[in-house]
C-alpha cells in the first residue's frame, strides 16, 4: 500500500518542475522502460571483433544465444558507404537489397530479416543494432549469385569481391572449427587461433583488393572543388588521378613511384590494369601509404578551399611543394 504522505510529496515536487523538465523526465522513463525490454549481449566486446584479414566486425552473443554482427561493421566489411542519400523508412541494407539487380537473389525471408535489425544492449549497457551472423552469409551468397549471372553494374563489383573474400575466409576457418569440435581440440586451442588461421588464408587475397583510399579522401577533395560527390559511383574527374599521384604517391621515398610505373604500366589506352597500391608491401609500403592518405585528408578537412589546401600541404611536405603549382586548380 502506498504511503499517502510520500505520494503527496512526490506530486508537489512534480508540480514545481517546468513543463520541459517534466517532459524530459518522462522521456527518460519511457526510454528506460524500452531498454529493459531489449535482449542483452552476454558475450562479446567492441574491442574483440570478428577479424577477416583487414576487416573487423564487432560481434556478440545474446542471452537467447543468437550470434549478432553489428550493422556498421557489416557495411564496412562489404565496403558499403554509410552516408549518402537514403530512402525514408529504409535502412542501408534494405535499400541495397531492394535494388533491381540484387533483389531477385534475395529471398523473402532474408528481406524480412534485413528490414528488421536486432536492437539489443551490449555488455556495457549501450544500445546497438545488428543482424544474426547468417544474414551476412546469405547476403554475400546473393551478391555472388548476381555476379555469376552478369547482373551487377560496374560499381557493384566491389561488393562482390568483398563478398567472395568473406565467404572464402569463413569456409576455410569453418572446416577447421568443425574438426576441432569433433576431436575436442576446441577446449585447448588458443582463443585467437581461428582468427589467425583466417587471417593467414585471407590476407594475401585481401591485399589485392583492399580499399586503400577511404571515401573521406575523395569527399574532401570534391568538397574543396565544389564537385558533387556520389559515394557509390566510381566515375571521377580525370584530374583526380593527377592529384593522387602528386599528394600521395610522389610523397613516398625517392624511386618508389618510378618503380610502380614500371611494374604497373599503362596500356595502349592510357589505363593501368591494377592499382599502384596493390604492388606495395604489407609490412612497409601500405602502412606508409595509409599514413600519407590520412595526413593529406586531414589537411583537406581543415581547408576552406583548394588554394588553402595547397598552401598548407606545401608547408607540411615542403620537399615537393614547388611542384604543386604545376597542377590545375
Amino acid at each position: 500500500m502506498k504511503d499517502p504522505k510520500k505520494s503527496a510529496g512526490g506530486k508537489a515536487r512534480a508540480e514545481k518542475l517546468s513543463p520541459s523538465k517534466r517532459s524530459e523526465i518522462a522521456r527518460h522513463a519511457a526510454n528506460a522502460r524500452h531498454m529493459r525490454g531489449l535482449p542483452k549481449a552476454i558475450y562479446g566486446d567492441d574491442d574483440s571483433p570478428l577479424k577477416i584479414g583487414d576487416m573487423e566486425i564487432p560481434c556478440f552473443v545474446l542471452d537467447d544465444e543468437r550470434r549478432v554482427l553489428i550493422t556498421g561493421g557489416m557495411q564496412d566489411a562489404l565496403q558499403m558507404a554509410r552516408g549518402g542519400s537514403m530512402v525514408p523508412g529504409m535502412n542501408r541494407f534494405e535499400l541495397f537489397a531492394s535494388r533491381e539487380r540484387i533483389n531477385p537473389y534475395i529471398s523473402n525471408e532474408l528481406m524480412d530479416r534485413i528490414r528488421s535489425p536486432i536492437i539489443f544492449l551490449t555488455p556495457r549497457g549501450q544500445k546497438a543494432h545488428g543482424y544474426e551472423a547468417e544474414v551476412l552469409v546469405e547476403l554475400c551468397e546473393a551478391i555472388l549469385a548476381a555476379r555469376a549471372d552478369g547482373k551487377l553494374q560496374k560499381q557493384q563489383l566491389g561488393f562482390a569481391k568483398q563478398a567472395e573474400l568473406i565467404m572464402r575466409g569463413l569456409a576455410r576457418v569453418g572446416i577447421v572449427a568443425l574438426v576441432d569440435e569433433a576431436t575436442g581440440f576446441q577446449e585447448v586451442r588458443r582463443r585467437d587461433a581461428l582468427h589467425k588461421i583466417l587471417e593467414a588464408y585471407i590476407s594475401p587475397e585481401l591485399m589485392k583488393w583492399a580499399k586503400r583510399f577511404p571515401d573521406s579522401f575523395y569527399e574532401e577533395m570534391f568538397r574543396l572543388h565544389g564537385w558533387e560527390y556520389d559515394p557509390e559511383s566510381v566515375k571521377r574527374p580525370g584530374v583526380v588521378g593527377k592529384f593522387t599521384n602528386t599528394y600521395i604517391y610522389e610523397q613516398l621515398p625517392p624511386g618508389v613511384v618510378e618503380e610502380l610505373q614500371t611494374v604497373n604500366p599503362k596500356d595502349e589506352h592510357g589505363r593501368r590494369k591494377n592499382r599502384h597500391h596493390q604492388f606495395l608491401t604489407a609490412e612497409v609500403g601500405n602502412p606508409h601509404l595509409e599514413r600519407q592518405i590520412a595526413a593529406t585528408t586531414t589537411i583537406m578537412r581543415v581547408s576552406d578551399d583548394w588554394p588553402t589546401f595547397k598552401r598548407l600541404f606545401a608547408k607540411a611536405f615542403p620537399r615537393n611543394g614547388d611542384q604543386m603549382e604545376l597542377l590545375p586548380d
